[in-house]
């Protein structure tokens, strides 16, 4: 004998498994193949019936029904227990990333409702909202990319929502990435002779002498130990970095030693005359004042640049001494000048004296190849932005001067 009809409110025919609820609402109810029941929820048997069909196409495909309540947060905590092959410092920047700018708005969003809809409307929000720099925005781009992704292989959504939103963001805003500005050469000049007449300051020479002759990484100069030197072949070996960075868990931040940034930094730079001429002056000077390196950092110690009490420097202490410089040298120079437009020091940082040495390079006409060695970029278009935006400069330069002499 068949079963007796169930009816809603309107005398409508209920399937199996649809209920109408005292509340108003309708349910579904359906078992997954562990046993467990699980129920979606409608305000209309319309509503009902569509979600049911797409629960239909949803186990049809093989997508997973029975998490449907799984957020954006769930899936980032599975990602940092699986993901492997990230530096530690690397690892907790993106969490902190996450945790900051993430986990309490848009982490609470359920992954299989989340559309790109969602996404642009939350990077907007980062951009006019929250003011961030665009690179800032990439790395949360990053991490919720490989976030989707993991959702997309494990069965939750069929499509990864974030691919290609930032690119449409950085249109719609008119997003554009700034060059970095290398030192001219009457500016370096400037630098460099400063430093050395400049009593205050004549002890910051070295350091940074070193990093417009060899175009090194802050971490590379900071982590740089006289061991790694060779003066009789006049050779530089980069083996690792240092940084510095908050390792979470309330472990508060402190240095480590890291491997080279990519394979292709594992490796050996011409010691120009001009860069040994400053490792022989920091020993002297630390020779002089009696100081000797006291750090140790995952066994790592005897290393070159230190501060006054022996420790390592750090990448925040040398941009800050650079500000000073540039303000004290520009104050210096201004007093003294005789025209309307001396040479002044331009805003820069520690990465803007690799950036000058790279520009030195290109202008001097030596081989891309050879450029790209001794940066140590794994990516050859890198170096080749870099040729292309200096080569480009020069003849504009050089075009100017030539319409001045045509004229006159």
């Amino acid at each position: 004998m068949a079963g007796k009809r169930r009816l809603d409110k309107n005398r409508v025919t209920l399937r199996k498994g649809e209920s109408y609820r005292s509340d108003g609402r309708y349910s579904f109810r359906w078992c997954t193949r562990d046993g467990k029941r699980h129920y979606i929820y409608a305000k209309t048997l319309d509503e009902l019936r569509r979600k049911e069909m797409e629960l239909t196409v949803d186990q049809f495909d093989g997508i997973r029904t029975d998490k449907q309540h799984t957020t954006v947060n769930d899936v980032f905590e599975l990602w940092c227990e699986l993901k492997r092959g990230l530096k530690d410092n690397t690892f907790q920047n993106y969490k902190y990333m996450y945790n900051n700018f993430v986990r309490n708005s848009f982490g609470k969003l359920r992954v299989s409702n989340v559309k790109k809809s969602d996404v642009k409307k939350f990077y907007n929000t980062l951009a006019d909202e929250k003011i961030l720099q665009i690179s800032t925005i990439d790395t949360v781009h990053n991490i919720l990319h490989q976030v989707f992704a993991l959702a997309v292989d494990d069965n939750y959504i069929r499509q990864n929502p974030t691919d290609e939103m930032l690119k449409e963001l950085k249109k719609s805003h008119g997003f554009q990435v700034t060059k970095r500005k290398a030192l001219t050469v009457p500016e370096q000049e400037l630098f460099i002779q400063f430093l050395k007449t400049n009593a205050k300051y004549k002890h910051w020479y070295p350091v940074f002498a070193t990093m417009l002759g060899t175009g090194m990484r802050v971490g590379e100069i900071t982590g740089l130990r006289w061991c790694d030197l060779d003066f009789k072949e006049n050779l530089i070996h980069v083996n690792h970095t240092l940084v510095y960075y908050n390792k979470g868990d309330n472990n508060g931040c402190s240095f480590a030693i890291n491997s080279t940034k990519t394979p292709a930094s594992f490796r050996t730079i011409p010691m120009l005359a001009s860069v040994k001429e400053a490792f022989l002056m920091e020993k002297a000077y630390q020779e002089e004042v009696g100081l000797s390196c006291s750090a140790k950092v995952d066994g790592y110690t005897n290393f070159i640049f230190i501060n006054r009490f022996g420790n390592t420097q750090h990448q925040g202490t040398l941009n800050k001494a650079i500000r000073r410089i540039i303000r004290d040298c520009n104050d210096a120079v201004l007093l003294k000048a005789t025209d309307d437009n001396p040479v002044l020091l331009p805003p820069f940082s520690c990465h803007s004296l690799r950036h000058t040495f790279t520009t030195r390079l290109c202008e001097e006409g030596v081989n891309v190849k050879v450029i790209q060695d001794v940066l140590g970029h794994a990516d050859f278009n890198t170096t080749m932005d870099i040729y292309t935006d200096v080569t480009n400069d020069l003849k504009q330069k050089e075009f100017s001067a030539l319409d001045v002499k045509m004229v006159q």
